[in-house]
């Protein structure tokens, strides 16, 4: 027993039935205010804990006391024949128990970090997809406005048209309303030829079909606005025709291009790829615009597609200035850009990567001896991961 004193761990001796017999002095300090501490020690236990300990010959749990305390309890019995001996151990894992409590709160700062850090990301994504459209929307508009334009003026002369047309049908119901119609045809054929009737019949069909075509023009202006500026918060992992994506992107940015920019086509034959196609097309638009960016004044912009093994690959090349060796390995840097102050935020190329990456794909740029510089995008036909599938 004066061992027991010794240990800084508490300890209970009970009867097989659970009647206390002895605590060391660890264990009273856990009960100081109880007039039995040996009881008050019994009453601490869960009412399973002796059974448990007697039926199976050990019971271990955790305890929380009011104060705070927590206590890592066992229970051992021994039946020796005459209702056997229980020994509860009380260790104090107060320290232990907090310093897990710290890890879990930290642990749910860092995950609520990253989850912030992934809202902010997606921000980031989205604020410079938009600042990239805005940069755009004067070329858009420009785009919508030229077929708008025919088309409001064809209106003005297709209200013209109809006019003339009504004006003729009334003379023609009149002349129907007289015993005698043919009376009236000096006045009809002086009519039609005031009206110049034969040149609107021939002029009507061109005019509504370049009125179709100009409208149709602005409808895929605006799907393919829409199609790029659709967030990715609900852009689902999609098997795609990336050269859809491509040519959607090229629209939308032509008026970017068509002053200093000769487009070539290298198109290959490319199976649906699984990606997120609004990413992909951020990605296709901010290289696009670098290379036009990389042009002084006229040059050439070669899109080049085609299959290795699992997986594709886009180049984009450009007849441009190429970009320094001393800068080549930090142009996917964010915030890094040789532009002037207030004319880019360094951060399309630096997302574009992050997209890439993203989509277990590479994005590498190289420079091509007296030709510019070459972008290659090279992504896996099929994502690796279960949910992407």
């Amino acid at each position: 027993m004066a061992l027991g004193e010794l240990m800084d761990d508490g300890y209970l001796l009970c009867r097989g039935d659970g009647r206390p017999m002895h605590a060391n002095a660890s264990a009273r300090a856990l009960v100081p205010e109880q007039g039995d501490a040996l009881e008050a020690l019994v009453a601490l236990l869960p009412p399973e804990a002796i059974r448990v300990a007697r039926e199976e010959g050990r019971w271990n749990g955790d305890l929380t006391l009011a104060d705070g305390l927590v206590l890592q309890v066992r229970a051992y019995c021994h039946d020796t024949g005459d209702g056997g001996y229980c020994l509860i151990v009380f260790h104090d894992v107060s320290e232990a128990h907090a310093r897990q409590q710290e890890l879990q709160r930290r642990h749910a700062q860092l995950r609520q970090t990253l989850v912030r850090l992934a809202g902010a990301q997606e921000q980031l994504v989205q604020s410079e997809k938009m600042a990239s459209i805005g940069q755009l929307a004067a070329g858009v508009a420009h785009e919508i406005n030229n077929p708008i334009g025919y088309v409001h003026s064809n209106l003005g002369s297709l209200q013209e048209y109809l006019h003339s047309l009504f004006s003729l049908i009334e003379v023609y119901e009149r002349a129907l309303r007289l015993p005698d119609p043919k009376v009236m045809l000096p006045e009809i054929q002086e009519m039609r030829d005031r009206y110049d009737i034969d040149f609107i019949t021939g002029d009507l069909p061109q005019l509504m079909s370049e009125s179709r075509e100009g409208i149709e023009r602005v409808t895929a202006i605006v799907r393919n606005l829409k199609d790029f500026s659709y967030s990715g918060r609900d852009d689902s992992w999609k098997s795609t025709d990336l050269h859809a994506g491509l040519d959607s992107t090229i629209n939308i940015i032509w008026n970017e291009l068509k002053y200093k920019v000769t487009l070539e086509k290298h198109y290959a034959k490319l199976p649906l790829v699984q990606c997120r196609p609004s990413e992909l097309n951020q990605v296709f638009m901010n290289i696009l615009l670098n290379a036009s960016h990389a042009i002084d004044e006229r040059g050439t912009i070669t899109v080049s597609t085609g299959v290795e093994g699992d997986e594709v690959w886009i180049d984009v090349q450009d007849s441009g200035h190429g970009i320094p060796d001393e800068i080549l390995q930090k142009i996917f840097d964010p915030f890094f850009t040789t532009k002037p102050v207030g004319s880019g935020t360094g951060l399309g190329l630096s997302i574009s990567y992050g997209i890439v990456k993203k989509h277990n794909g590479r994005i590498e740029a190289r420079n091509i001896p007296g030709a510019g510089a070459c972008f290659r995008i090279t992504l896996p036909i099929r994502q690796p991961t279960a949910d992407a599938a």
